[in-house]
């Protein structure tokens, strides 16, 4: 198949056009600078175009002319932006404008699981997610298949790099009473999995919640598998009137995740996130050996060797070499700031050389 992935150089963006690439589909990527898209690994084997999805003349341009599209991924957010809430429904009517304008048949949109209630009640991160599901499904336009999700795991998932160094800078952590609300993680490697599958035009359109083997999980699952992988004691202690508002702006400052990033997804923890229905399972098999247990997930990313290219990690859980620098842990980017460091001297020293023996 033909597939359009936006959103490409962000972490789902980018592992899943190795996977895509790998069962052999004709790949389109696109950036407001396609050459920016030059130092994914994957590059020279897919078609960079240039779109700005804010723009609705670039996306109507951009679309029509990639050709005969089968399916278009949606994998755009603009959480930490200003206003991202607002700009974020724009982008996806341009989208599924252009989409519906160059006859793409099927959008694939990867958006968070939805509480049951009022939308109004919810945190702009969560209304957004449900907002854009609306903006992408025109009467008229390409058919919606809307995959939910709660935290990813894998190195360099947002979610799991927050908990991540709130866990390796805080000897006492503290505990809300918000963290014990329901929420089934899934690993990167089933959310690939899922995401591959569905562009299949025998799974019918709709909406699917998607979520690992985990049964029971709370928010506090994740740092309780984090804190066994790493094998470092912590102090856990009860807090129970510790608002996520709060607490997104106190962990902005302490992790290096950008903080208005992190305020806006911590902010989103007052709800239970966990699934509402498992229909998908009955439409897609399992992957080889199941799906992952959030321990598996965890272990692996914790494990993380040196950053690689994308498309040659031997565990989608891994750090890929793209990967925003503030993933991996504070030893990983201590590590990466070294490499950096010589790297930078080892090229000025051969400029000297070059220049005295020239």
């Amino acid at each position: 198949m033909r597939l359009f992935v936006t959103g490409a150089s962000g972490y789902v963006g980018s592992r899943l056009v190795c996977a895509l690439l790998r069962e052999g589909h004709d790949v389109v990527v696109s950036s407001r600078d396609a050459g920016s898209l030059r130092r994914f690994s994957w590059y020279d084997d897919v078609t960079a175009i240039e779109m700005d999805a804010d723009d609705p003349v670039s996306t109507r341009h951009a679309l029509l002319k990639s050709g005969d599209i089968d399916a278009l991924y949606y994998l755009v957010h603009g959480i930490g932006q200003s206003d991202f809430d607002g700009g974020d429904i724009k982008a996806a009517q341009n989208v599924a404008l252009g989409a519906r304008d160059a006859d793409v048949a099927r959008i694939v949109y990867l958006g968070g699981f939805v509480p049951t209630g009022d939308r109004d009640d919810l945190s702009p991160h969560l209304r957004s997610r449900a907002d854009v599901a609306d903006a992408l499904d025109l009467p008229d336009g390409p058919e919606l298949v809307w995959l939910r999700a709660a935290v990813i795991l894998g190195a360099g998932s947002t979610s799991f790099e927050i908990i991540r160094y709130v866990a390796d800078r805080l000897a006492v952590i503290p505990e809300p009473s918000w963290t014990d609300n329901p929420m089934d993680p899934i690993s990167i490697r089933d959310v690939l999995h899922y995401l591959t599958a569905v562009v299949d035009e025998k799974i019918p359109a709709g909406a699917y919640d998607i979520s690992g083997p985990d049964v029971g999980a709370r928010y506090h699952s994740v740092l309780t598998e984090y804190l066994r992988a790493i094998k470092q004691p912590r102090i856990r202690l009860p807090l129970p009137y510790l608002s996520t508002r709060l607490t997104g702006q106190v962990a902005g400052r302490i992790v290096p995740v950008p903080t208005s990033l992190t305020a806006d997804l911590v902010t989103s923890l007052n709800k239970p996130m966990n699934a509402s229905e498992q229909s998908i399972r009955d439409l897609v098999p399992e992957p080889d050996g199941g799906l992952t247990p959030m321990r598996v997930a965890v272990t692996a990313a914790v494990r993380t060797p040196a950053p690689r290219p994308v498309c040659e990690l031997a565990d989608a859980h891994h750090l890929a070499e793209t990967d925003p620098t503030w993933a991996g842990g504070d030893l990983m980017r201590v590590r990466r700031h070294v490499d950096s460091v010589i790297g930078s001297a080892a090229r000025r020293a051969r400029g000297v050389v070059s220049l005295l023996t020239g």
